[in-house]
């Protein structure tokens, strides 16, 4: 018997309490049992007058209200404040009933404006979140994951302007200058001038590139088959268990290794105990592998397709001797040491031997028929992380990228919002940032707190073994504490 529903019902007049209303097993129960959000009152401390002026809105429901909407990737605001005017859960956990007026779309616009812009109260919202996590010791840095994601910017990429803008020199340029002297001295070259020690990694050169008009501190983005657009990159950092650890914000246009030291300093600094620290081909150059291997950690690095032209030999088949220290060629000729340059990296060259070699077709297309071979003053470094990328280990730890950094991107870009920003300016988008990855991690602290943790099995690879496997890596670690 088909039944049908009369409007009779809408007009009833019923008796309800909030509690009853919102399910048992709602996400919101969860988190409103996993933390206490009173801490919040000690941030906002001295924003607020205490005897002067209206009453304001509770500064904890005012960043309920934020929580909600990068909770449940709601687009905005002015939206945010629609889905709690028609949700009991929503104004349960804002601790309002039916007949409490939601504040105004543009409330915490103002209150960012004039509190909190400037200062890094969403940092520490991030930080008390996370601390949390990691006094239940669900949280395990033993290996730390880093990657970047573009985040759209609201800015359109067909109003820009062609600007000139000043290279910086790398922030590693002076402790590159003293490892190329030290290696000049060696070979008997003179060291450069001190007038010159700066010029290297781009300094006093310039570069064009395209700033938006609408937003000036995004930048351009284009990679692989992505549409150019205007974007800022989040840098981020997470353990095998998802949970963010720390982020940087920087223009899309800024590459993954020069941001690389501002997350790893900052995530190391929190979490003494990493041990691995796990990225993909993007920052797999000479410093970040010292860095890494000078903090007695291992770098896990994937494998790196060699960019050398089609039909030439490959740059693994020119091979380095470390005793003697020259190249041999493929055709079993000596390259000897000829210079250091400043970018730091040693030049080898052959003789006259190349002018008479059958395969110099394959080799060098010179005038002077000399082929040249450069290897970084830090090669040694590149190398070891090499080594250890075909241990079992290695390969280990690096298949978990997939289920973490990777994983956490993709969340954040389909449940929470963060594939774009309608905010314009890094402080802004930064802001956002912080609060959609304290909100994953909230989320996983709430549904671990309640269901039980998900812990995932440790590596039980023995550490000797890297050693066994791979016997070369004992000279290359250069003495390291942790071999």
């Amino acid at each position: 018997m088909v039944n049908q529903k009369g409007e009779d019902s809408r007009k009833q007049i019923g008796f309800y309490c909030m509690e009853d209303l919102v399910p048992k097993d709602h996400l919101l129960r969860k988190i409103e049992k996993a933390i206490d959000f009173s801490f919040i009152y000690d941030l906002v401390k001295g924003r607020y007058s205490e005897d002067t002026g209206r009453p304001s809105i509770d500064p904890v429901v005012l960043f309920k209200i934020v929580f909600i909407q990068y909770l449940f990737g709601i687009r905005s605001m002015r939206q945010t404040i629609k889905e709690i005017e028609v949700n009991a859960a929503y104004r349960w956990f804002l601790g309002y009933d039916w007949n409490d007026p939601i504040p105004h779309f543009t409330t915490f616009g103002k209150n960012y404006s004039r509190r909190f812009e400037g200062t890094d109260i969403f940092e520490k919202i991030f930080a008390r979140i996370l601390l949390e996590a990691v006094k239940l010791k669900y949280v395990d840095p033993k290996a730390v994951f880093i990657d970047s994601r573009h985040i759209k910017a609201s800015a359109n990429r067909n109003r820009k302007m062609k600007v000139q803008v000043q290279e910086e020199a790398r922030h590693y340029q002076k402790e590159l200058m003293e490892e190329i002297s030290k290696g000049r001295e060696v070979h008997g070259k003179k060291p450069f001038d001190d007038d010159d020690s700066g010029k290297g990694g781009g300094a006093g050169q310039t570069k064009e590139i395209e700033k938006s008009t609408t937003d000036p501190e995004c930048g351009m983005f284009h990679k692989g088959e992505h549409e150019k657009c205007f974007a800022y990159t989040a840098h981020t950092a997470c353990d095998r268990h998802n949970f963010i650890l720390g982020v940087e914000l920087s223009p899309a246009n800024v590459h993954d290794s020069v941001m690389f030291k501002s997350i790893y300093d900052k995530v190391k600094a929190t979490f003494p105990e990493i041990k691995y620290v796990v990225a993909d081909a993007g920052y797999k150059i000479p410093y970040i592998c010292k860095q890494i291997l000078d903090d007695h950690r291992i770098p896990v690095l994937p494998y790196k397709r060699p960019m050398s032209k089609k039909g030439y030999f490959k740059p693994y088949e020119y091979v380095y001797d470390q005793y003697y220290d020259c190249v041999l060629c493929p055709n079993n000729q000596v390259l000897r040491y000829s210079t250091t340059n400043r970018d730091g990296y040693r030049e080898y060259k052959s003789d006259q031997i190349c002018k008479c070699c059958l395969e110099r077709a394959q080799c060098t297309q010179s005038r002077n028929c000399q082929k040249t071979v450069t290897r970084h003053v830090w090669a040694n470094d590149l190398d070891v992380a090499e080594d250890f990328r075909h241990t079992p280990r290695g390969k280990a730890i690096y298949r978990e990228r997939a289920e973490t950094i990777e994983r956490a991107f993709a969340d954040a870009k389909e449940k929470h919002g963060l594939r774009y920003t309608t905010l314009q300016g890094k402080a802004k988008v930064t802001m956002q940032a912080l609060l959609t990855f304290a909100c994953m991690n909230l989320k996983k602290l709430a549904i671990w707190k309640s269901e039980g943790p998900r812990f995932k099995p440790k590596y039980d690879f023995p550490f000797l073994f890297f050693l066994l496997v791979v016997p070369n890596s004992i000279i290359r670690m250069k003495n390291a504490a942790w071999v």
